[in-house]
């Protein structure tokens, strides 16, 4: 039995490679007759880059950037030279992600994401004319803000101190985005987002995502009015674009997939980038589909599957292209937040949670490989008996 065990990241305990290692160890104790394919997996946020060096003919280049509070980190820049063009990877989270941030720091108001700004100088210095971002796993929510501070669209001051000094910019704090935008107008710039939410709104980027980045209630509707603002000081810069088939004028901010990573998508967009599924594009650059199709079983996972987890992860993802080629996929995560009815609607057969009590979470964070291991390795026994004598 040919098994392939391709997670996401367990976030905050476990990469998606230690992740694939623990399952596959727990899996080979139970059913030690079964040849098993580790594969880790990203929708655009950590671990982006490792995944796709892992399949991908690159080179690896270092750079120093600034975390969400300014402080220097290190990142990396992957350049593929394919057919003639130089494309260049980078992972938002590198320099904006959630985890550089010690659990008192986690503060959406003052992070920023200027270093991603700086994380695409870096990629455009390597003579790239394309550069893909993964975004996912992010500490900030600035609408990109800061990451248009970087490049020059105005300064650190008004659009770098994070999310909500945005509600008292002045008309002219955006006074050279016009002419930034020029600038990357020859960059063929992709957002690898992995959800669809827009910037604003109960779905946007503050209402969903901001309480899980340290912000509370009252702290989520002000960035949510911040953004807003934001957003219409863009508006005045911006040339209208107006949509062929119903002669509206196309919002930004209200395109799927602009509230990402805090709204680092939006500052994307705003730049002339394409959005594209993180997923899909780690998938299609690992040949998922071809490996799914030579299988028996499919195992993902991740730390939370919860309703996120159907709209653009991995576990969606995975699903979605195993299903294609009718193989069983299940999936093996931390919690699991999601019905039955909702889980066989994206495709899975099953889905096994490592922690369903305040003990078993607890000893999931204290342990998280061995009580993962212990997990596969029980649900290898339903899935994967031993062969006939």
């Amino acid at each position: 039995m040919h098994v392939v065990i391709a997670p996401d990241c367990f976030t905050g305990t476990l990469t998606a490679t230690q992740a694939a290692e623990a399952i596959a160890d727990g899996w080979a104790q139970t059913a030690p007759h079964c040849v098993l394919t580790r594969l880790p997996l990203s929708d655009g946020g950590p671990g982006f880059l490792d995944v796709l060096a892992a399949q991908l003919d690159g080179e690896m280049i270092a750079a120093t950037v600034a975390d969400p509070l300014g402080r220097p980190v290190p990142a990396n820049v992957l350049v593929v030279d394919a057919g003639g063009e130089r494309t260049a990877y980078v992972e938002s989270a590198q320099a904006a992600g959630l985890h550089l941030l010690g659990a008192g720091e986690r503060n959406p108001a003052i992070t920023s994401t200027y270093g991603v700004g700086q994380l695409l100088l870096a990629a455009r210095a390597t003579g790239a004319r394309r550069i893909v971002v993964g975004l996912g796993g992010s500490g900030t929510n600035d609408g990109g803000a800061g990451m248009l501070a970087a490049l020059g669209a105005g300064s650190i001051e008004d659009l770098g101190r994070g999310g909500l000094p945005l509600a008292d910019l002045g008309p002219d704090a955006l006074g050279a985005l016009t002419s930034t935008i020029a600038e990357w107008s020859d960059i063929d710039l992709l957002a690898a987002t992995d959800v669809d939410s827009p910037l604003l709104g109960l779905q946007g980027a503050s209402a969903v995502f901001g309480p899980q980045k340290g912000a509370s209630p009252q702290l989520a509707q002000d960035l949510e009015s911040a953004l807003g603002h934001f957003a219409d000081r863009v508006r005045r810069h911006l040339p209208c674009r107006l949509d062929l088939l119903t002669g509206k004028q196309l919002r930004l901010d209200r395109e799927p997939g602009a509230g990402a990573a805090g709204g680092l998508a939006y500052g994307l967009l705003i730049l002339g980038a394409r959005r594209v599924s993180g997923v899909d594009l780690v998938l299609a650059a690992v040949d998922f589909a071809t490996l799914a199709a030579a299988a028996d079983l499919v195992v993902t996972g991740e730390g939370c599957f919860d309703w996120q987890s159907l709209r653009g992860k991995v576990v969606a993802g995975v699903a979605e292209c195993a299903l294609a080629a009718a193989t069983p996929t299940i999936v093996i995560a931390g919690q699991a937040l999601v019905g039955r009815r909702e889980s066989m609607g994206i495709g899975l057969s099953g889905v096994y949670a490592v922690a369903g009590t305040p003990a078993q979470e607890e000893a999931a964070m204290t342990d998280p490989v061995g009580t993962l291991r212990a997990r596969a390795a029980r649900v290898a026994a339903t899935w994967s008996p031993p062969p006939w004598p």
